[in-house]
């Protein structure tokens, strides 16, 4: 079993960071950075990784230990499918490919060593995780442990690659692509900014070892609309905890007596962007039980992607008519079912 390193790097390919992570849940955006941090980019045979049971439900936010909701969580993990974009000689994006980045999994549940996890790359992502020498960046697994949610991951890795530049230029739709975010999520800018720009900077500046500001960059668009962003990106100095403090307050949390209920319930937060309390996600989620299938209402992965669903149609109503009370609204339409 490959040990847990107390500053563990994670090797990032460039090609690898502008895939598309679309729909892709905070745990699963994180898992990748591990399983990165652990394999060997020179060496290919250590592309099976093997988890402590322990360790990979910490990772995973799992909270049930059984084999159907670990299998539930695993087949999402398998299933994710990404896209990465293919440019010509010129450098010049001409189209993408799509692709599993994981293939093969299995689970062992009761053993002596109390369990462990296998995961094998997909033979497709291979050339983007391994055996390549140039146009790749590395940080610390330490920098994305604190984040809560995928887009602060996500804008740390975008800002990151091009830190010894000192700034990275980003058209506002690029950007919303590397983020994964919908393109009728966020529409006007002034919300962009405020809960994914601004909420970020925050983030990066409290939590990782890079800070940033930006500005608007380059011709406006009609009505003034700002078209493309230029980031200038610092150090910074944070104390951070590593990978095996940042399991151990996983699993303290547990000890702790924090219920399923509630575990489930922060899960189901990040689907909304953590913009609601857990009393108000909790509400959300009875409703969830009234008015959707049981099969639904009984797998988490389901209940945070149609939560998702929802949070990004109020966001794009919003941008038409300005929602006063967005808790409200959002039990309105989870009422409306799918």
């Amino acid at each position: 079993m490959t040990k847990i390193k107390k500053q563990q790097l994670v090797k990032k390919r460039n090609a690898l960071n502008e895939m598309r992570p679309k729909d892709m849940t905070l745990q699963e955006v994180r898992f990748l950075s591990i399983y990165l941090s652990k394999i060997d980019k020179d060496d290919e045979s250590t592309r099976l990784v093997r988890f402590s049971l322990a360790d990979f439900e910490a990772i995973m936010d799992i909270t049930r230990l059984d084999i159907a909701h670990t299998k539930r969580v695993t087949d999402a993990l398998m299933g994710r499918v990404v896209s990465v974009p293919v440019e010509n000689e010129k450098g010049k994006k001409i189209g993408y490919n799509s692709f599993h980045l994981f293939k093969w999994c299995r689970v062992i549940l009761d053993d002596p060593s109390g369990g462990y996890v296998e995961i094998d790359a997909a033979d497709e992502s291979l050339p983007l995780m391994f055996n390549y020498k140039e146009k790749y960046f590395s940080y610390k697994i330490s920098n994305v442990l604190s984040a809560k949610s995928m887009n602060q991951i996500r804008m740390y890795e975008i800002l990151k690659q091009y830190q010894k530049i000192g700034r990275r230029i980003l058209s506002v739709e690029e950007l919303r692509r590397q983020l994964g975010i919908d393109e009728k999520e966020y529409p006007r800018f002034d919300n962009f900014k405020r809960r994914v720009l601004d909420a970020c900077q925050k983030s990066l500046a409290e939590h990782t070892d890079i800070k940033y500001t930006y500005e608007p960059y380059g011709k406006l668009g009609k009505g003034g609309k700002i078209l493309s962003i230029q980031f200038f990106i610092e150090e910074n100095d944070v104390k951070q905890m590593d990978l095996t403090e940042f399991i151990q307050q996983r699993k303290k949390a547990d000890e702790d007596e924090l219920s399923e209920y509630e575990r489930k319930m922060l899960f189901l937060s990040d689907a909304c962007d953590n913009e609601f309390s857990v009393a108000e996600i909790s509400v959300m989620h009875d409703l969830m039980v009234e008015h959707l299938p049981l099969d639904t209402v009984r797998n988490d992965l389901e209940c945070y992607n149609f939560l998702l669903r929802k949070y990004r149609y109020m966001n794009m109503q919003n941008e038409n008519h300005k929602i006063a009370n967005r808790c409200a609204y959002m039990r309105s339409i989870i009422e409306k079912g799918d």
